[in-house]
Formats: C-alpha cells, structure tokens, sequence
C-alpha cells in the first residue's frame, strides 16, 4: 500500500494526515492492493508507485537505459503542438532567423527547471510531488499536487481533441471526431496502466518516428523557406513580440518542472546528477527545438507560398501539412503518425496526474495507481468529449494561465536545497517524506506561491488578458510574467522561510 514502505523486510505503520496510525482493514481498500501486487507479479504493472524506492532496492541500469533520461522527453517533445508553437514566431512579426534563434535559447533555459528538478528521483527515491513536501509541507503541497493533475488531464484532453481533429481530417471526415477521441485516450490509457518500465520501454524508441517525420518536413519545405526578408518590427513593439515568445517557449519546456522526478526514482542512488541534468535539459530542449524549427520554416515559407497561406488561415495545421507534403498518400500517412504523437504525450500526462492523484492525502495513497489510473482516463475522456465542440479554445487559455507556477515551483525548491539545506541531501530527512509532524509547515512556501501568482497576474499577455505591466510594451504587450514570478517569489519566499525555520524550527 502507498503509505507503508519496505525496508529489510519489516513494514512501517500507515499514517494518518494527524500523525496517528491507520489500522490495516479488509476492506476494499485492501483489496484492491491485493489485486494491483498480483498484476504486478503477472503483468508487471507498477505497484506501490509513490513509495520512497531506497537505494539498496534499486539495480545498476544499463547504458541503453541510461538513454532514457534523454530519449523519454525526446518523445514527449516532437509533436504536433511543438510543431504549431514554431508558428507564433511568424505570427507575432519576427523573423525566421529571430523565431529560431528564440526558440533554441528560449528552450534551453525552459528546460534547465525539469534538468534540475529531475536531479531529485535517484537521489531521494521520492516522486516530484513527495519531492516538494520537503519545501511546501504536508498542507500546502496538496495544492501543489491538485495543480499538477489538473494541468496534466486537461493537456491530455486537449491532446485527445486536437489529435481526434487531426485523425477526422485524415480520413476525409469518415472518421467522428469522438471516435478519434476514444483512440487516442485508450492506448495512451493501456501503456500509463502498466507503468514506468512500460512507459520508458515505449518513449525510448518512438521518438525515432518523430524526428524522421520533421527531417522530411525541412526537406521537402526547406526551399520555400523566407530567410532574407526581416522582422518590420522596431523597437518596443519588435522587444514586446521577442518577451511574448520567448516566454511561450519558455513555459512550454518548463512545465514539466513538475512531474520531472517521476521517471528517476528506478535509477542507482549514486547516479551522476551532472548526467541527469543535462540529458533532461538537452533531451527537452533539443527535441522541442527541432520541432518548432519545423514549424519556423514551414511558417516562413508561407510568406512565399501564398496558396499555403490561404489553406493556413482557412483549414489549418492539419490541412496545411497535407498540402504541403507529397505525394498525396505519403502525406497522410505522415499525418496520420504525427497525430499519434499525441500519444506519448498523454502516456506521460496519465502517468503523472494518478501519481498526483495518490498524493492528495493518505487516503487517495491507499487506493492504487491503476485504479487512479482509470479514474484520470475516464475524467479526460469525459472532458475531452463533453468538450470537444467548445471548449478547447478554453481548455488552451486557462491550462496556459496555469503554465506560469512552474516558475514558482522551481524557484521555492531550488532556493530550499541550496541555501536552506546547503545543496546536499544528507540535510533532507527522506524517512520523514510521508510524516507531516516530521515535515516542514510550507507556510513560507505558500506564501511565496501565492506572491508569484501576483506577479504572474501583474506581467502576464494572453489573448483575452494582458497584466498592466506586460501591456506597457508596445501596442500588443510584452509578456514579463515568468520574470516577475520568479522576482516575487524568491524575495517572498528567503525572509519568510527564515522566519518559519525560526518559529517552526522544521
């Protein structure tokens, strides 16, 4: 059961949320353990999955398996939505070289929250949200934990949706939008159910698929591309539209600051944490580039390309690539693959959302993950089908309105590991991990979150807001969000963690 651990064969007592011990009942509960340790025996499915996995538990991983820090997000990554995002460059009246250039930079420093943030899995055996307990506290980090399933089931329903569109679009309308729905969701839903071995088995390789299909599009495109005509933009309007992608791209890879530990917790205690942080780093942000450098280009090419413009602007993305791509058949089989990029996005989505889940209390730890599992696949579904005609416009605003407290996060946890617990992990208490009379309170923390929401607000630039800072940069707005997020949270959080340290003395 999720809140026991082993350890030299003796079983710790269950917890409640006050401290006090949870009697061991037979009831469904119970049962449902027992069914999820015999599909583990059986099926290897993932069992007791927000334990703290100890060092003396976990085996030496082969250099193939190693890969996977990289090659995990390498699949995550390339998709149709990194693809689209190369659009915004074009859009907001940059040019090929400026869009490019952002979007390397801009991913790279994006992707250094999750490089850091995975540093966590091996060396604590604790999944990203146990990870944050040791900073937000027992209390606080709920939210945390509803944050993260929220985000992580409504990008998966809109994943479900847009590839259900994309998948209607392929089959010349023979295909329902709901029935491309359910496809998406149901194999996404098969291989999470399984778990981690699973999963990284899958990431490891179909990233493969992805990158060929983004090598065709710069072959095949690459000729149109407009590489001499510059941005018309001058000045704070050129500086407004450089701060507004750069912190799309940003979030994009950042956002995954919060799940990224997940898939480090199998690995020796002992890895190289210099390792795990530059194959997350590069593995999100070489990928991500890739992909929007496909989107960069074939956006350019629009400017020569008129009869692509129009087919743009008319039927979009889906549309778009298969005029662009022949001969005809080749092109919808490439679209039919891209679609199921869709896929590995989810995979990883589903995963972490019924991990979240598990971390609501101790209650939610006791019901397995597959169980959490089936209920995050059948939320997504619902959510994906009840919205499927009108709600994703506003699904995208609000989850992208969520993306900003990836920089809060990160800020509160790496200043708690280098100046509160002096960057080593001899200073973590990992017994303590599920103990909330052992943690620390997370008043400090969530104040600090809160402060930076403030400064999400104030900087922010979305199509249907605009902060009264990010709307002085220009005519459209410059967005300074994340800068002020991690401005906010970091002068919050180092006096008030002082403090609480001082009064609370954990």
């Amino acid at each position: 059961m999720a809140t026991t651990k082993k350890h030299s064969g003796v079983r710790t007592p269950l917890l409640g949320d006050n401290g006090v011990q949870l009697s061991q009942d037979r009831g469904i509960l119970s049962r449902l353990c027992e069914i999820e340790a015999k599909l583990d025996a059986k099926f290897g499915v993932e069992s007791e999955a927000i334990n703290r996995k100890l060092p003396e538990d976990r085996r030496e991983v082969k250099w193939h398996e190693e890969l996977s820090m990289a090659l995990l997000w390498a699949s995550a990554t390339m998709n149709t939505s990194c693809f689209a995002t190369g659009f915004l460059g074009w859009e907001l009246g940059l040019s090929l070289k400026q869009t490019i250039l952002i979007s390397l930079f801009a991913s790279i420093i994006g992707a250094a929250l999750p490089g850091f943030a995975a540093t966590f899995g091996a060396a604590t055996g604790l999944r990203q949200i146990s990870v944050s307990r040791y900073s937000f506290g027992w209390w606080p980090n709920k939210l945390i934990a509803v944050l993260n399933a929220t985000v992580q089931i409504g990008w998966a329903a809109v994943g479900c949706i847009t590839g259900g569109l994309a998948l209607t679009a392929v089959a010349d309308g023979h295909l329902s939008l709901a029935v491309g729905i359910v496809i998406l969701a149901v194999v996404a839903m098969l291989i999470s159910f399984v778990g981690l071995k699973a999963i990284l088995i899958y990431e490891r390789y179909a990233w493969i698929v992805f990158l060929t299909i983004f090598l065709i599009f710069f072959g095949e495109t690459g000729r149109y591309a407009d590489n001499t005509t510059p941005s018309s933009l001058k000045g704070a309007n050129l500086a407004g539209s450089v701060l507004s992608l750069i912190a799309i791209i940003y979030g994009s890879s950042a956002s995954w600051v919060s799940i990224a530990s997940d898939y480090y917790v199998h690995y020796p205690a002992n890895v190289s944490r210099v390792k795990v942080f530059l194959m997350t780093t590069f593995g999100i942000a070489i990928p991500t580039s890739i992909g929007m450098g496909a989107g960069c280009v074939v956006a350019s090419a629009l400017n020569n390309r008129p009869d692509w413009a129009d087919v743009y602007h008319n039927d979009g993305i889906g549309v778009l690539i298969d005029t662009m791509l022949y001969p005809r058949g080749f092109a919808k089989l490439i679209l039919t693959l891209l679609v199921l990029s869709g896929i590995n996005v989810n995979v990883v989505s589903i995963y972490s959302a019924a991990i979240a889940c598990q971390q609501f209390g101790h209650s939610c730890a006791r019901v397995p993950r597959f169980v959490w599992t089936l209920i995050c696949f059948l939320l997504i579904l619902a959510l994906a089908l009840g919205g499927r005609e009108q709600l994703n416009a506003f699904l995208q605003n609000f989850l992208s309105l969520l993306g900003y407290w990836s920089t809060s996060y990160f800020v509160v946890l790496f200043v708690e590991h280098y100046v509160f617990r002096k960057g080593s992990f001899e200073n973590y208490d990992l017994d303590a991990w599920n103990d909330p009379t052992r943690l620390p309170i997370g008043l400090a923390a969530f104040a600090a979150f809160l402060v930076g929401v403030v400064g999400s607000v104030l900087g922010m630039v979305a199509t249907w807001y605009a902060g009264p800072v990010g709307r002085l940069i220009g005519n459209n707005g410059g967005d300074l969000a994340n800068e002020l997020t991690l401005i906010a949270t970091l002068i919050t959080y180092l006096p008030t963690r002082y403090l609480e340290l001082r009064v609370f003395r954990r």
